[in-house]
Protein backbone atom coordinates (compact mmCIF):
# COMPACT_ATOMS: atom_id res chain seq x y z
CA UNK A 1 0.00 0.00 0.00
CA UNK A 2 1.20 3.51 -1.00
CA UNK A 3 2.42 5.98 1.60
CA UNK A 4 0.91 9.38 1.08
CA UNK A 5 1.68 12.53 3.52
CA UNK A 6 -0.92 15.07 3.08
CA UNK A 7 1.13 18.26 4.15
CA UNK A 8 -0.71 21.89 5.46
CA UNK A 9 1.48 24.23 5.47
CA UNK A 10 0.81 28.32 6.72
CA UNK A 11 4.33 29.75 7.01
CA UNK A 12 4.94 32.59 9.34
CA UNK A 13 5.90 34.98 6.46
CA UNK A 14 2.81 33.31 4.21
CA UNK A 15 -0.06 33.68 6.42
CA UNK A 16 -2.36 34.93 3.83
CA UNK A 17 -2.25 31.94 1.56
CA UNK A 18 -2.03 27.82 2.24
CA UNK A 19 -0.32 25.22 0.18
CA UNK A 20 -1.67 21.38 0.29
CA UNK A 21 0.59 19.29 -1.04
CA UNK A 22 0.18 15.85 -1.54
CA UNK A 23 3.76 13.87 -1.59
CA UNK A 24 4.56 9.80 -1.88
CA UNK A 25 7.32 9.21 0.56
CA UNK A 26 10.19 6.98 -1.10
CA UNK A 27 9.69 9.06 -4.63
CA UNK A 28 10.90 11.94 -6.15
CA UNK A 29 8.18 15.21 -6.66
CA UNK A 30 9.48 16.86 -9.67
CA UNK A 31 7.96 20.18 -8.99
CA UNK A 32 7.02 21.60 -5.49
CA UNK A 33 5.77 25.52 -6.02
CA UNK A 34 7.83 28.25 -3.54
CA UNK A 35 5.71 29.67 -0.77
CA UNK A 36 4.63 33.03 -2.36
CA UNK A 37 6.29 32.63 -5.64
CA UNK A 38 4.42 32.66 -9.34
CA UNK A 39 7.42 30.62 -11.22
CA UNK A 40 9.93 28.94 -8.98
CA UNK A 41 9.28 25.42 -7.59
CA UNK A 42 11.74 22.94 -7.35
CA UNK A 43 12.05 19.06 -6.69
CA UNK A 44 11.68 16.96 -3.25
CA UNK A 45 12.20 13.92 -1.92
CA UNK A 46 11.06 12.37 1.42
CA UNK A 47 12.68 9.33 3.03
CA UNK A 48 10.07 6.22 2.71
CA UNK A 49 10.68 6.47 6.31
CA UNK A 50 9.81 9.79 7.18
CA UNK A 51 8.19 10.92 9.89
CA UNK A 52 6.53 14.02 10.66
CA UNK A 53 6.77 14.30 14.51
CA UNK A 54 11.04 13.95 14.39
CA UNK A 55 13.15 16.54 13.01
CA UNK A 56 15.01 15.37 9.59
CA UNK A 57 18.51 16.88 8.08
CA UNK A 58 18.04 18.27 4.50
CA UNK A 59 20.41 18.23 1.54
CA UNK A 60 19.91 20.80 -0.98
CA UNK A 61 21.79 19.48 -3.86
CA UNK A 62 22.20 22.10 -7.33
CA UNK A 63 22.56 21.42 -10.98
CA UNK A 64 23.13 24.31 -12.63
CA UNK A 65 20.93 24.14 -15.80
CA UNK A 66 18.17 23.64 -13.37
CA UNK A 67 17.21 19.96 -13.58
CA UNK A 68 15.97 19.61 -10.27
CA UNK A 69 14.56 16.25 -10.66
CA UNK A 70 17.85 14.81 -12.15
CA UNK A 71 20.17 16.18 -9.88
CA UNK A 72 17.96 14.76 -6.89
CA UNK A 73 17.95 11.13 -7.89
CA UNK A 74 21.54 11.03 -7.73
CA UNK A 75 21.33 11.37 -4.21
CA UNK A 76 18.09 9.36 -3.70
CA UNK A 77 19.89 5.92 -3.05
CA UNK A 78 21.86 7.43 -0.28
CA UNK A 79 19.41 9.90 1.27
CA UNK A 80 16.92 6.59 2.09
CA UNK A 81 19.43 4.92 3.30
CA UNK A 82 21.01 7.35 5.75
CA UNK A 83 17.90 9.70 6.48
CA UNK A 84 17.97 12.59 4.79
CA UNK A 85 15.19 14.97 3.02
CA UNK A 86 16.36 16.14 -0.36
CA UNK A 87 15.47 19.53 -2.22
CA UNK A 88 16.60 20.95 -5.53
CA UNK A 89 15.68 24.22 -6.96
CA UNK A 90 14.72 23.65 -10.62
CA UNK A 91 15.38 27.57 -11.11
CA UNK A 92 18.98 28.16 -10.58
CA UNK A 93 20.84 28.16 -13.47
CA UNK A 94 24.76 29.08 -14.79
CA UNK A 95 22.81 31.90 -17.08
CA UNK A 96 21.73 34.15 -13.69
CA UNK A 97 24.39 35.75 -11.33
CA UNK A 98 25.61 34.34 -8.40
CA UNK A 99 23.05 37.16 -6.96
CA UNK A 100 20.11 36.23 -8.48
CA UNK A 101 20.58 32.32 -7.78
CA UNK A 102 21.33 32.66 -4.38
CA UNK A 103 18.28 34.84 -4.09
CA UNK A 104 16.46 31.60 -5.82
CA UNK A 105 17.93 29.53 -3.09
CA UNK A 106 17.46 31.11 -0.47
CA UNK A 107 13.56 31.29 -1.03
CA UNK A 108 13.78 27.57 -1.53
CA UNK A 109 15.08 26.99 1.78
CA UNK A 110 12.42 29.11 2.92
CA UNK A 111 9.86 26.93 1.92
CA UNK A 112 10.98 23.76 2.79
CA UNK A 113 11.77 25.23 6.09
CA UNK A 114 7.84 26.01 6.35
CA UNK A 115 6.45 22.87 5.03
CA UNK A 116 8.80 20.01 6.92
CA UNK A 117 10.15 19.53 10.37
CA UNK A 118 14.15 20.13 9.24
CA UNK A 119 16.93 20.04 11.85
CA UNK A 120 17.85 23.55 12.27
CA UNK A 121 21.73 22.56 13.13
CA UNK A 122 21.50 19.85 9.76
CA UNK A 123 21.57 21.73 7.03
CA UNK A 124 23.68 20.52 3.61
CA UNK A 125 24.49 21.48 0.70
CA UNK A 126 26.18 19.58 -2.50
CA UNK A 127 26.12 18.62 -6.22
CA UNK A 128 28.76 17.97 -8.92
CA UNK A 129 30.95 19.62 -10.96
CA UNK A 130 28.96 23.31 -11.22
CA UNK A 131 26.49 22.89 -8.89
CA UNK A 132 29.16 21.77 -6.79
CA UNK A 133 31.09 25.09 -7.41
CA UNK A 134 27.90 26.68 -6.38
CA UNK A 135 26.80 25.12 -3.35
CA UNK A 136 30.29 25.83 -1.86
CA UNK A 137 29.62 29.03 -2.18
CA UNK A 138 26.18 29.24 -0.79
CA UNK A 139 27.28 28.88 3.41
CA UNK A 140 28.83 32.56 2.65
CA UNK A 141 25.75 33.87 2.17
CA UNK A 142 23.68 31.59 3.31
CA UNK A 143 24.18 30.88 7.51
CA UNK A 144 23.94 27.95 9.35
CA UNK A 145 24.93 25.11 6.62
CA UNK A 146 26.76 22.14 8.38
CA UNK A 147 28.13 20.65 5.66
CA UNK A 148 29.04 20.79 1.80
CA UNK A 149 29.15 17.89 -0.45
CA UNK A 150 31.22 18.93 -3.75
CA UNK A 151 31.22 16.17 -6.61
CA UNK A 152 34.07 16.82 -8.88
CA UNK A 153 35.49 19.80 -8.19
CA UNK A 154 36.90 22.41 -5.63
CA UNK A 155 35.47 25.01 -3.10
CA UNK A 156 34.41 27.77 -5.90
CA UNK A 157 36.48 30.25 -3.97
CA UNK A 158 38.56 29.68 -1.14
CA UNK A 159 39.21 33.15 -0.01
CA UNK A 160 35.52 32.95 0.94
CA UNK A 161 36.54 31.20 3.51
CA UNK A 162 35.55 32.47 7.06
CA UNK A 163 37.06 30.21 10.01
CA UNK A 164 35.42 31.45 12.57
CA UNK A 165 32.04 30.11 10.51
CA UNK A 166 33.41 26.67 9.31
CA UNK A 167 31.33 23.83 7.83
CA UNK A 168 32.12 20.50 7.18
CA UNK A 169 33.23 20.17 3.61
CA UNK A 170 33.46 16.58 2.11
CA UNK A 171 35.06 16.16 -1.72
CA UNK A 172 34.47 13.36 -4.25
CA UNK A 173 36.27 12.95 -6.93
CA UNK A 174 37.83 10.37 -9.91
CA UNK A 175 41.47 10.11 -9.77
CA UNK A 176 41.25 10.44 -13.97
CA UNK A 177 39.50 13.46 -13.17
CA UNK A 178 41.21 16.86 -14.27
CA UNK A 179 39.94 18.17 -11.06
CA UNK A 180 41.60 15.89 -9.08
CA UNK A 181 44.80 17.15 -8.30
CA UNK A 182 43.05 20.35 -7.46
CA UNK A 183 40.98 18.61 -4.99
CA UNK A 184 44.34 16.96 -3.66
CA UNK A 185 45.56 20.72 -3.27
CA UNK A 186 42.30 21.94 -1.60
CA UNK A 187 42.27 19.41 1.27
CA UNK A 188 46.09 20.86 1.74
CA UNK A 189 44.47 24.21 2.69
CA UNK A 190 41.50 23.12 4.83
CA UNK A 191 43.59 21.10 7.01
CA UNK A 192 46.07 24.09 7.38
CA UNK A 193 42.93 26.19 7.97
CA UNK A 194 41.82 23.80 10.13
CA UNK A 195 38.76 23.32 8.38
CA UNK A 196 36.68 20.17 8.98
CA UNK A 197 36.97 17.74 5.55
CA UNK A 198 37.07 14.74 3.39
CA UNK A 199 38.68 13.99 0.26
CA UNK A 200 36.87 10.59 -1.26
CA UNK A 201 38.83 8.99 -4.55
CA UNK A 202 36.91 6.59 -6.54
CA UNK A 203 38.53 4.89 -9.88
CA UNK A 204 37.01 7.08 -12.53
CA UNK A 205 36.64 10.32 -14.17
CA UNK A 206 34.81 13.58 -14.25
CA UNK A 207 31.52 11.38 -13.56
CA UNK A 208 28.90 11.17 -11.07
CA UNK A 209 30.22 9.04 -8.35
CA UNK A 210 29.32 5.81 -7.49
CA UNK A 211 26.21 6.12 -4.69
CA UNK A 212 28.05 4.11 -1.57
CA UNK A 213 30.56 6.99 -1.76
CA UNK A 214 27.70 9.97 -1.58
CA UNK A 215 26.53 7.67 1.43
CA UNK A 216 29.47 7.74 2.99
CA UNK A 217 29.48 11.21 3.10
CA UNK A 218 25.71 11.60 3.88
CA UNK A 219 27.29 8.82 7.11
CA UNK A 220 30.16 11.21 7.80
CA UNK A 221 27.97 14.12 8.02
CA UNK A 222 25.83 12.27 10.51
CA UNK A 223 28.91 11.19 12.78
CA UNK A 224 29.94 15.11 12.91
CA UNK A 225 26.71 15.38 14.36
CA UNK A 226 26.83 13.02 16.82
CA UNK A 227 30.38 14.16 17.61
CA UNK A 228 29.05 17.48 18.37
CA UNK A 229 26.29 16.74 20.51
CA UNK A 230 23.35 17.72 17.82
CA UNK A 231 22.28 14.03 17.29
CA UNK A 232 22.17 11.41 20.08
CA UNK A 233 24.83 9.00 20.23
CA UNK A 234 23.96 5.70 18.00
CA UNK A 235 26.78 3.23 19.24
CA UNK A 236 25.65 0.18 16.81
CA UNK A 237 25.40 3.21 14.21
CA UNK A 238 29.15 3.59 15.01
CA UNK A 239 30.44 0.15 15.39
CA UNK A 240 28.61 -0.42 11.94
CA UNK A 241 30.13 2.72 10.18
CA UNK A 242 33.35 2.00 11.34
CA UNK A 243 33.41 -1.54 10.85
CA UNK A 244 32.13 -0.94 7.50
CA UNK A 245 34.98 1.51 6.38
CA UNK A 246 38.08 -0.71 7.70
CA UNK A 247 36.81 -3.35 5.72
CA UNK A 248 37.03 -1.09 2.93
CA UNK A 249 40.24 -0.14 3.89
CA UNK A 250 41.69 -3.21 4.14
CA UNK A 251 40.22 -5.24 1.22
CA UNK A 252 42.02 -1.95 -1.11
CA UNK A 253 45.76 -3.30 0.79
CA UNK A 254 44.80 -6.55 -0.44
CA UNK A 255 44.20 -5.47 -4.08
CA UNK A 256 47.63 -3.82 -3.67
CA UNK A 257 46.24 -0.33 -3.86
CA UNK A 258 47.83 1.39 -1.19
CA UNK A 259 46.94 5.02 -1.74
CA UNK A 260 43.10 4.18 -1.52
CA UNK A 261 44.12 2.22 1.78
CA UNK A 262 46.08 5.43 2.97
CA UNK A 263 43.20 7.99 2.24
CA UNK A 264 40.41 5.79 4.33
CA UNK A 265 42.63 5.41 6.94
CA UNK A 266 43.22 9.06 7.32
CA UNK A 267 39.89 9.59 7.31
CA UNK A 268 38.97 7.22 9.41
CA UNK A 269 40.90 8.58 12.29
CA UNK A 270 39.69 12.45 12.02
CA UNK A 271 35.69 11.08 11.55
CA UNK A 272 35.98 8.19 14.63
CA UNK A 273 38.41 10.39 17.07
CA UNK A 274 35.66 11.27 19.01
CA UNK A 275 33.91 8.02 19.32
CA UNK A 276 36.72 5.96 20.30
CA UNK A 277 40.77 5.03 20.68
CA UNK A 278 42.24 5.17 16.70
CA UNK A 279 45.75 3.89 17.97
CA UNK A 280 45.18 0.76 15.80
CA UNK A 281 44.07 2.69 12.75
CA UNK A 282 47.38 5.16 13.37
CA UNK A 283 49.86 1.77 13.62
CA UNK A 284 48.19 0.26 10.22
CA UNK A 285 48.77 3.44 8.41
CA UNK A 286 52.26 3.74 9.76
CA UNK A 287 52.77 0.32 8.91
CA UNK A 288 51.24 1.38 5.29
CA UNK A 289 53.37 3.83 4.82
CA UNK A 290 56.74 2.15 4.97
CA UNK A 291 55.96 -0.71 2.53
CA UNK A 292 58.20 -0.03 -0.89
CA UNK A 293 54.60 -0.01 -2.87
CA UNK A 294 53.41 2.52 -0.73
CA UNK A 295 56.23 4.85 -1.04
CA UNK A 296 56.76 3.67 -4.84
CA UNK A 297 53.29 4.93 -5.65
CA UNK A 298 53.43 8.19 -3.85
CA UNK A 299 56.74 8.64 -5.61
CA UNK A 300 55.47 8.34 -8.85
CA UNK A 301 52.13 9.63 -8.67
CA UNK A 302 53.20 13.13 -7.17
CA UNK A 303 56.42 13.36 -10.07
CA UNK A 304 53.51 12.76 -12.88
CA UNK A 305 51.09 15.71 -10.97
CA UNK A 306 54.19 18.14 -10.90
CA UNK A 307 54.40 17.27 -14.72
CA UNK A 308 51.06 17.95 -15.21
CA UNK A 309 50.86 20.98 -13.99
CA UNK A 310 53.46 21.73 -16.55
CA UNK A 311 51.58 20.62 -19.35
CA UNK A 312 48.68 22.59 -18.16
CA UNK A 313 50.48 25.68 -18.32
CA UNK A 314 51.50 24.97 -21.66
CA UNK A 315 47.82 24.77 -23.18
CA UNK A 316 46.84 27.19 -20.93
CA UNK A 317 49.42 29.80 -22.77
CA UNK A 318 48.79 28.37 -26.03
CA UNK A 319 44.97 28.26 -26.45
CA UNK A 320 45.46 32.10 -25.35
CA UNK A 321 47.86 33.08 -27.52
CA UNK A 322 45.97 31.35 -30.26
CA UNK A 323 43.08 32.32 -30.19
CA UNK A 324 44.39 36.39 -29.78
CA UNK A 325 46.21 35.60 -32.94
CA UNK A 326 43.99 33.33 -34.95
CA UNK A 327 46.59 30.92 -35.14
CA UNK A 328 44.76 28.22 -37.10
CA UNK A 329 48.14 26.96 -38.51
CA UNK A 330 49.07 25.41 -34.75
CA UNK A 331 46.01 23.08 -34.74
CA UNK A 332 48.68 20.83 -36.09
CA UNK A 333 50.78 21.28 -32.39
CA UNK A 334 47.46 20.58 -30.65
CA UNK A 335 46.41 17.90 -32.69
CA UNK A 336 50.47 16.55 -32.21
CA UNK A 337 49.61 17.01 -28.18
CA UNK A 338 46.50 14.61 -28.09
CA UNK A 339 48.66 12.43 -30.07
CA UNK A 340 50.74 12.39 -27.39
CA UNK A 341 48.05 11.55 -24.36
CA UNK A 342 46.88 9.06 -26.80
CA UNK A 343 50.18 7.07 -26.17
CA UNK A 344 49.66 7.19 -22.12
CA UNK A 345 46.67 4.92 -23.17
CA UNK A 346 48.88 1.74 -24.40
CA UNK A 347 51.51 2.17 -21.69
CA UNK A 348 52.13 0.29 -18.71
CA UNK A 349 52.17 2.90 -16.25
CA UNK A 350 49.04 3.48 -14.69
CA UNK A 351 49.98 6.83 -13.17
CA UNK A 352 50.25 7.77 -16.62
CA UNK A 353 47.31 6.58 -18.08
CA UNK A 354 45.34 8.19 -15.00
CA UNK A 355 47.33 11.52 -15.60
CA UNK A 356 46.50 10.93 -19.49
CA UNK A 357 42.85 10.73 -18.70
CA UNK A 358 42.85 14.18 -16.62
CA UNK A 359 45.00 15.99 -19.18
CA UNK A 360 42.47 14.98 -21.69
CA UNK A 361 39.50 16.41 -19.99
CA UNK A 362 41.13 19.40 -18.90
CA UNK A 363 41.92 20.53 -21.95
CA UNK A 364 38.24 20.14 -23.17
CA UNK A 365 37.11 21.75 -20.15
CA UNK A 366 39.51 24.39 -20.82
CA UNK A 367 38.09 25.06 -24.67
CA UNK A 368 34.70 24.50 -23.77
CA UNK A 369 35.62 27.52 -21.30
CA UNK A 370 36.93 29.40 -23.71
CA UNK A 371 33.36 29.25 -25.74
CA UNK A 372 31.44 30.22 -23.26
CA UNK A 373 33.47 33.29 -22.41
CA UNK A 374 33.82 33.86 -26.33
CA UNK A 375 29.86 33.19 -26.66
CA UNK A 376 29.02 35.98 -23.73
CA UNK A 377 31.22 38.56 -25.51
CA UNK A 378 28.68 41.72 -26.96
CA UNK A 379 30.44 41.25 -30.25
CA UNK A 380 30.93 38.06 -31.65
CA UNK A 381 34.64 37.49 -32.62
CA UNK A 382 33.73 34.14 -35.70
CA UNK A 383 37.73 33.58 -36.40
CA UNK A 384 38.21 33.16 -32.63
CA UNK A 385 34.60 31.31 -32.05
CA UNK A 386 35.40 29.16 -35.08
CA UNK A 387 39.05 28.14 -33.98
CA UNK A 388 37.99 27.27 -30.80
CA UNK A 389 35.46 24.77 -32.53
CA UNK A 390 37.89 23.79 -34.82
CA UNK A 391 39.96 23.10 -31.51
CA UNK A 392 37.21 21.52 -29.76
CA UNK A 393 37.17 18.61 -33.29
CA UNK A 394 40.24 17.39 -32.54
CA UNK A 395 40.74 17.77 -28.56
CA UNK A 396 36.59 15.76 -28.58
CA UNK A 397 36.54 14.08 -31.59
CA UNK A 398 33.37 12.05 -31.30
CA UNK A 399 31.69 15.28 -30.35
CA UNK A 400 29.71 16.32 -33.51
CA UNK A 401 27.98 19.58 -32.51
CA UNK A 402 31.59 20.60 -32.65
CA UNK A 403 32.00 19.80 -36.36
CA UNK A 404 28.80 21.41 -37.07
CA UNK A 405 29.22 25.05 -35.17
CA UNK A 406 32.48 25.02 -37.32
CA UNK A 407 30.43 23.87 -40.54
CA UNK A 408 27.70 26.67 -39.89
CA UNK A 409 30.04 29.13 -39.11
CA UNK A 410 32.58 28.82 -42.13
CA UNK A 411 29.44 29.18 -44.08
CA UNK A 412 28.15 32.32 -42.96
CA UNK A 413 31.51 34.05 -43.45
CA UNK A 414 31.23 32.14 -47.35
CA UNK A 415 34.22 29.71 -46.85
CA UNK A 416 33.12 27.02 -48.44
CA UNK A 417 35.71 24.86 -48.76
CA UNK A 418 36.27 24.68 -44.64
CA UNK A 419 32.92 23.52 -44.74
CA UNK A 420 33.19 21.03 -47.21
CA UNK A 421 36.27 19.73 -45.57
CA UNK A 422 34.61 19.21 -41.93
CA UNK A 423 31.36 18.30 -43.27
CA UNK A 424 33.50 15.18 -44.43
CA UNK A 425 35.35 14.83 -41.47
CA UNK A 426 31.97 15.13 -39.53
CA UNK A 427 30.98 11.88 -41.56
CA UNK A 428 34.00 9.88 -41.04
CA UNK A 429 33.34 10.03 -37.15
CA UNK A 430 30.21 7.50 -38.20
CA UNK A 431 27.79 10.58 -38.16
CA UNK A 432 24.32 9.73 -39.87
CA UNK A 433 22.00 11.28 -39.28
CA UNK A 434 21.40 12.96 -42.85
CA UNK A 435 18.36 15.21 -42.63
CA UNK A 436 20.01 17.18 -39.86
CA UNK A 437 23.02 17.80 -42.64
CA UNK A 438 20.36 20.05 -44.41
CA UNK A 439 19.09 21.96 -41.49
CA UNK A 440 23.00 23.92 -40.85
CA UNK A 441 22.37 27.46 -40.06
CA UNK A 442 23.82 29.57 -42.81
CA UNK A 443 24.24 26.52 -45.44
CA UNK A 444 21.22 27.05 -47.42
CA UNK A 445 23.87 27.73 -50.37
CA UNK A 446 26.63 25.41 -50.08
CA UNK A 447 23.80 22.22 -49.22
CA UNK A 448 22.58 22.43 -52.80
CA UNK A 449 25.52 21.78 -54.24
CA UNK A 450 26.99 18.99 -55.83
CA UNK A 451 30.24 19.13 -53.86
CA UNK A 452 27.92 18.91 -50.61
CA UNK A 453 25.85 16.16 -51.94
CA UNK A 454 28.23 14.11 -53.28
CA UNK A 455 29.86 13.99 -50.00
CA UNK A 456 26.62 12.76 -48.18
CA UNK A 457 26.08 10.51 -50.88
CA UNK A 458 29.77 8.65 -50.52
CA UNK A 459 29.15 8.27 -46.68
CA UNK A 460 25.60 7.74 -46.00
CA UNK A 461 24.63 6.21 -49.78
CA UNK A 462 21.72 8.64 -50.94
CA UNK A 463 21.87 12.75 -50.49
CA UNK A 464 19.01 14.90 -50.60
CA UNK A 465 19.71 16.29 -53.75
CA UNK A 466 20.37 14.37 -56.85
CA UNK A 467 24.30 14.63 -57.98
CA UNK A 468 24.73 14.38 -61.34
CA UNK A 469 27.91 13.81 -62.93
CA UNK A 470 29.06 16.00 -65.47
Amino acid sequence: MKQILLVLALGVFFSTSAQQISLKKGAIVESVKVLDSVSENFAIYLPSNFDSSKQWPVAFVFDMKGRGKQVVSMFVEAAEKQGYILASSNNVHDSLSLAANILVTSRMFNTVFSLFPIHKDRTYVGGFSGGARFSSLVPTFIQNIAGVISCGAPIANTEVLNIKKPFHFIGIVGNTDYNYPNMLTLETILNKMKFPNQLMVFEGGHEWPPSNNISKAFEIMTLAAMAKGIERKDTIFIENSYNKHLAEASLYIQENKPLFADKILADMMEVYRPFKNVDSLKESRKTLKKSKFYKSNTRRQNALLLKEDFIKADYDYYLEEDIMTYNFNNLGWWNYQMEELEKYDTGIDIFEKQMGERLRGYINALVQDNVDLLLAEPELDLDALNFVYMLHTITDPKNSDTYIKVISNSARIEDYQTVLFYLEELLKTGYEDRASLYEIEHTALIRITPEYNKIVEKYLKKARYDVIEQ
